[in-house]
């Protein structure tokens, strides 16, 4: 079994520069291809749940599954809560057996962001190997059917980021830097690469000390991804695109089958289309071979 916290496989990676992928699923079919997925690449890979699927697959079951499949690799794995902002909810799921834990502060005012997410890491720190990540800023687009308007988004302070990762005790740290969560509507939205950049720089020179995190990573060009782990990303975010393709495929499969009711194939269709677009991602990360 090799279930680690993402903070120790993220130190390699921001020395490294290259990125693990970090994948949300809402469905248990996908976890099983994320896995199978990173073992062909050997690769790390973090899985992640937001609260909503979380609550609906029974996070004492996510667990249960995450391990299972565990057991039988050799590659680091990290099962992660995403964008929790329910203090007893991140005790909870790291209780049950969550390896990382995100709590979501980022709709607080700086001081009370501070004082919940220190709560969340202390608890953590106190039962086991688990890190945390925190937020600061706001990231615009909808994560978990909450929707954060453009207008209403706010990018990180660099100036305030060295404060609050240190009053917060957090591991990780997840800059808003104008990347959202959900489909763009431009092809060419504005990121500030050297506000990650200037963060970077105060958070991990001349030692890495806290591995930096990119929300919002569907929808990005290529070059732009690259731009993003260059100037610090370490752990990469997907939600979006692995929703859109559970369900394309999904439709695909009954489309093609409309008299055909085994629910087994389809979601075999489901897996290996999942895998295909998970290895695509772990390329463009360049974790490839990685897991060693």
């Amino acid at each position: 079994m090799a279930i680690v916290s993402a903070k120790e496989m993220l130190f390699k990676a921001s020395k490294q520069k290259y990125a693990v992928g970090a994948f949300n699923i809402t469905s248990l079919v996908q976890m099983e291809a994320i896995i199978e997925a990173a073992v062909e690449k050997n690769t790390p890979v973090i899985i992640q749940t937001s609260v909503t699927p979380t609550k609906f697959l029974k996070a004492e079951v996510v667990v249960a599954i995450f391990k299972a499949l565990a057991q039988s690799v050799n590659i680091p794995v990290c099962l992660h809560l995403d964008h929790c902002t329910d203090v007893e909810f991140c005790k909870k799921c790291a209780d049950l057996g969550y390896t990382n834990i995100m709590f979501d502060g980022s709709h607080l005012n700086f001081e009370e962001n501070v004082k919940r997410t220190r709560e969340v890491s202390d608890y953590c720190h106190q039962i086991g190997d688990i890190s945390v990540e925190g937020e600061l800023g706001t990231v615009s687009g909808v994560e978990d059917q909450i929707k954060v308007a453009e207008d209403d988004a706010q990018l990180c302070d660099p100036d305030k980021s060295l404060e609050f990762v240190e009053r917060s005790g957090i591991d990780l740290f997840g800059p808003a830097i104008g990347t959202a969560h959900g489909i763009y509507q431009t092809e060419n939205p504005v990121i500030d690469f050297e506000r990650l950049g200037k963060i970077f720089q105060k958070l991990n020179q001349p030692l890495i000390q806290t591995p930096l995190v990119v929300h919002g990573g569907t929808g990005l060009s290529e070059p732009v991804v690259r731009n993003l782990i260059e100037k610090g990303g370490a752990k990469y975010n997907v939600s979006t695109n692995l929703k859109y393709i559970l369900m394309d495929s999904t439709f695909e499969y009954i489309s093609a089958h409309p008299k055909e009711y085994d629910p087994g194939k389809m979601d075999k269709h489901v897996k290996m289309a999942t895998k295909q677009r998970i290895e695509y991602w772990i390329d463009l990360l360049g974790s490839t071979g990685m897991a060693m």
